[in-house]
């Protein structure tokens, strides 16, 4: 028990730590730029504190109960060597965790919110998790076939690309934002372990090379579905978005709907509805183990604690969200445009990209793994800080894009032409790993708070539609990561290859 405790307290104090560069970039904004204190303070400040608590009982049942049997079932099934369950492993586990992604419930309920219900959120969710699912099924063929990565994403983003030309407007910004949030607080970790345990287990394959890839699948896939999804629901024509009245009173108040007059009966259903989301994972585990390894589960206690945790640091988190930080990114949105100086919505935005990323845990352990992969040719801090720069440059460029009203279609197409022509000219060891760092940049606090940015901004600058212009800032936070790492990987290469000449 005081084991337990003491690593519950200190997940408290990691995902205080998540939260501090945003309480701090915009203290700073608060006191020193727009010198006032927002209104609803104390909602909001409780808010985040309900956000700390639920990520850390959300990553202590993870790492109780779900981390670890997923961990050994990846193991169990790369000694087996049998192609067709580590395929059915792959989907079932992509498709489990990323329906129960924190970030993706976030953006698939402003995503219904904002359409007044055309997007459904549930069905967007569903159809992001199952091309995640399969796309996780495709990955393994390809570390097991010892398939180079260039030449699935190259095609791949050039479908994305030739979509977007065709999809509508409404569905654009959601669809690459829909993609930047698949691969988060669950996913990320159990994904990673698998490529990786996978390409170490298979002779002839190499870490760096060929274990990672899986996040960037699962990135792209879920675009080019979202955007087909787009294209059958407003084939009917497009819904006016509600009025930012009615978006600010669902940011904050009501969030629990009482059911027959009872706040309790209305957390109870709330409860329930968070373990219909966890019950995939925790159905993936329970087949695969008693039915395919046929073992019966070490700790059953433990294990079902950690689940426990999950679906109340889930809920936790959630109503964090609507307490917290979807009022903050809408307040400083507000707030900064009151200013009149544009100006200071840029360095908003570059601060809030850079410092969230900086603290982003799932970057921290890819860049690491990285380093131990590259063996002495990649420096973990110098990718983070390449990552970090290439967010806040991207969230900057899709702030820009707000601001003026730009279509967001000439924006993706343009940026995504860009990494498929890197992508031709990078070395090889590089391509996987910077496509799954644009996968990693955004955790499970900054994308609520960039999306409510985006809305925000969308909401009180006139002219704009909040459908349309409101999301997208996770699609440029995905986006120019991926730039920058092969621009370093590029350089790097080019200066090697120019000392030898001079030598």
């Amino acid at each position: 028990m005081g084991d337990t405790l003491r690593e519950f307290y200190r997940l408290l104090l990691h995902s205080l730590r998540n939260l501090m560069p945003i309480i701090l970039v915009v203290g700073v904004f608060q006191l020193l730029v727009m010198r006032q204190v927002p209104e609803g303070w104390l909602p909001i400040v409780i808010g985040l504190g309900i956000v700390v608590i639920g990520v850390a009982l959300f990553l202590q049942g993870l790492e109780m109960g779900i981390f670890p049997i997923g961990r050994n079932l990846s193991n169990e099934f790369a000694k087996k060597g049998s192609l067709f369950w580590l395929m059915l492993f792959g989907f079932c586990l992509g498709f489990s965790a990323v329906i129960a992604e924190p970030a993706l419930i976030a953006v698939a309920q402003q995503a219904e919110l904002i359409s007044a219900g055309q997007i459904n959120g549930w069905v967007l969710r569903l159809l992001v998790a199952l091309s995640v699912g399969v796309v996780v099924a495709i990955g393994v063929i390809r570390i097991a076939l010892g398939h180079s990565l260039h030449w699935y994403m190259i095609i791949g983003y050039l479908l994305v690309v030739t979509i977007t030309f065709f999809a509508p407007a409404e569905i654009v910004g959601l669809a690459y934002d829909s993609g930047g949030v698949t691969t988060n607080i669950v996913t990320v970790p159990l994904i990673a372990a698998l490529g990786i345990g996978l390409a170490v287990s298979i002779r002839g394959r190499n870490a760096l090379t060929h274990g990672f890839g899986l996040v960037a699948l699962a990135v792209m896939v879920p675009m080019i579905v979202v955007q087909l999804y787009g294209i059958i629901v407003f084939s009917g024509g497009a819904v006016a978005a509600p009025p930012a009245s009615m978006l600010e009173t669902n940011a904050g108040d009501g969030f629990i709907d009482p059911v027959g007059g009872s706040i309790v009966l209305g957390m109870l259903r709330d409860l329930l509805l968070m373990f219909r989301d966890v019950l995939p994972i925790i159905g993936v585990i329970l087949v695969f183990q008693y039915l395919v390894i046929r073992r019966h589960l070490a700790h059953v206690q433990k294990v079902v604690g950690g689940f426990v945790l999950v679906i109340f640091g889930l809920y936790a988190f959630v109503v964090g969200l609507k307490l917290g930080l979807f009022p903050i990114g809408r307040s400083m949105a507000e707030q900064l445009i009151a200013l009149d100086a544009v100006l200071w919505i840029y360095v908003f935005a570059f601060c809030i990209g850079f410092a969230t990323t900086m603290a982003e845990p799932a970057l921290i352990a890819i860049g690491q793994k990285a380093e131990e992969a590259a063996k002495g040719r990649l420096d973990g801090n110098t990718i983070r800080l390449l990552v970090a720069a290439g967010v806040a440059i991207g969230i900057t460029i899709g702030v820009h894009r707000i601001i003026t009203g730009d279509s967001i279609h000439y924006y993706i197409m343009g940026g995504y032409a860009v990494v498929i022509v890197l992508t031709a000219l990078a070395p090889k060891y590089i391509v996987a790993l910077a496509y799954d760092l644009g996968g990693v940049t955004t955790s499970e606090v900054t994308v609520p708070l960039v999306t409510a940015l985006g809305i925000g901004l969308a909401t009180h600058i006139e002219g704009r539609n909040v459908l349309i212009d409101g999301f997208g800032l996770i699609a440029f936070a995905s986006i120019f990561p991926i730039i920058t790492v092969m621009l370093y990987a590029i350089a790097v290469e080019f200066m090697g290859r120019w000392r030898q000449q001079t030598t």
